[in-house]
């Protein structure tokens, strides 16, 4: 069926401005802090002023990397960000955005997803005399628009797009304009913001509160938004455009107090705990969710079944986010480190845990242990999404079949691997009627689904058998 390849997995966050009447770098900078959870290993950005381009990036959070100096030093009206986690080549030469300095123009690229025709394209690009210094996807873009003989940009990377397969989200600077661009599946949500006479870009909209900018519009499937000093416009640059959102920006990789395709994602997530709670009930004292990203569930639960919601379990604020740690041995060790159980809330009660997914089973289990010698009588684990058994070839870090633990073993299996005693998921379509994106004719209503069943909305490309 596919290949499982391992190599540069990325699930980032990418943020930009044109026509800032304040300093863009610094509207960048809180753009960047309100999408810090999308990527800890690093964080770039490029500034424009007039003609002039300058570049800061580095390894860690966006406090980290970018002091007041660094900040007053990237002078310009626009500017693009990054933040980025990637399960492979975690040094600076991946760090993005990229700046590309030719001989009569510059340009600026950040990108959000994952190519699954990279590989082939970049062999193609090598055999034609490209050299390339890294294996990211945003570095062959560039090399792909370089090589279009034409001389208008536009017309160029609507080529160069329609070269890509897989999901992707760019924005790119010029000396004239600003580009952003959505694969034809829309697989990486991207919107549009608007700050005075500015426009913002950003991969959630939670982020233009952090600057003070009001939502505009989204940019859909197959579209190419071109900013300049003259306004916005929107062009397509495929007809081959279908709906499929991934559905883990919704579980578990989003905001709560992001909007994605016009529906929030708290709302969404309190609609799935709702529906699990009419798929699986319980008898049990007390509700409470493993945080952050399973609290709104948790709500929606509890609200279903008039089971008291309590916090039974605290978060330790300061320690990154366990499922995008590069390694199994990190994960666990953050888990210990982020997470215990309040003995007074579960004591002696019969508790229904709340979790958003389980892919690997590190966090759950953990938990359950925890729960148990804080005095839990008995500890019920509810999904509020289905049993992951497919890879992602599109930016999330589950590559391979081998860390999924819903691959090969049943929900009984995993059950008792965990040490709970009882577990249940919520089912694909209880997952895609409590999301309820605005594309009923679409294929599962217009939502990435595959993890959970296999039906990927593209092709795989070099993870193809």
């Amino acid at each position: 069926m596919f290949a499982e390849v391992r190599g540069i997995n990325e699930e980032c966050g990418i943020f930009g401005v044109w026509g800032a009447e304040t300093s863009a770098s610094h509207l960048v900078y809180y753009g960047l802090h309100a999408l810090q959870h999308r990527g800890q290993q690093g964080a770039g950005m490029v500034a424009k002023n007039e003609n002039e381009f300058k570049s800061h990036r580095g390894l860690g959070l966006v406090t980290e990397v970018f002091s007041k100096e660094k900040l007053d030093c990237l002078v310009g009206t626009s500017a693009l960000g990054h933040v980025r986690y990637a399960s492979g080549g975690n040094t600076i030469d991946y760090v993005q955005p990229f700046l590309f300095e030719f001989e009569n123009s510059s340009l600026a690229i950040c990108h959000n997803g994952n190519l699954v025709n990279n590989l082939s394209l970049r062999k193609n690009l090598e055999a034609s005399g490209s050299i390339l210094r890294t294996k990211s996807d945003s570095e062959v873009l560039a090399h792909l628009l370089k090589r279009q003989k034409g001389d208008n940009l536009i017309e160029n990377l609507k080529t160069a797009l329609g070269q890509l397969k897989g999901a992707f989200t760019f924005i790119l600077l010029t000396e004239n304009e600003m580009i952003a661009a959505v694969d034809p599946n829309g697989l990486r949500p991207l919107s549009i913001g608007r700050l005075g006479k500015a426009f913002v870009v950003s991969s959630e909209t939670c982020a233009f509160e952090a600057v003070g900018a009001s939502f505009q519009q989204d940019i859909h499937p197959g579209e190419i938004v071109i900013f300049n000093d003259q306004g916005m416009r929107v062009e397509t640059y495929t007809e081959e455009i279908s709906p499929a959102i991934c559905s883990f920006e919704f579980i578990y990789i989003a905001r709560p107090d992001s909007d994605i395709a016009g529906v929030n994602v708290h709302t969404a997530r309190k609609e799935m705990g709702k529906t699990l709670a009419e798929e699986a009930p319980i008898e049990a004292d007390v509700v409470i969710a493993i945080p952050e990203s399973g609290v709104s569930s948790a709500i929606g639960y509890a609200e279903a079944t008039r089971i008291p919601y309590e916090i039974g379990i605290t978060k330790n604020r300061y320690i990154a986010r366990t499922f995008i740690q590069p390694s199994q041995a990190l994960r666990e060790m953050g888990v210990k480190m982020k997470l215990s159980a309040v003995r007074g809330v579960v004591a002696g009660k019969r508790v229904v845990v709340i979790d958003d997914s389980i892919v690997r089973g590190t966090t759950t289990k953990r938990v359950i242990q925890r729960l148990r010698e804080a005095g839990a009588l008995e500890v019920h684990v509810r999904v509020s999404s289905p049993v992951i058994k497919f890879p992602c070839f599109y930016g999330i870090d589950m590559q391979t079949t081998e860390e999924l633990i819903g691959y090969e073993n049943s929900v009984e299996d995993i059950c008792q691997i965990i040490g709970a005693d009882s577990l249940a998921f919520l089912s694909v379509d209880g997952l895609i009627n409590a999301i309820n994106l605005p594309y009923p004719n679409e294929k599962y209503k217009g939502l990435c689904v595959a993890y959970f069943n296999g039906d990927y909305p593209t092709e795989l490309g070099d993870f193809s058998v």
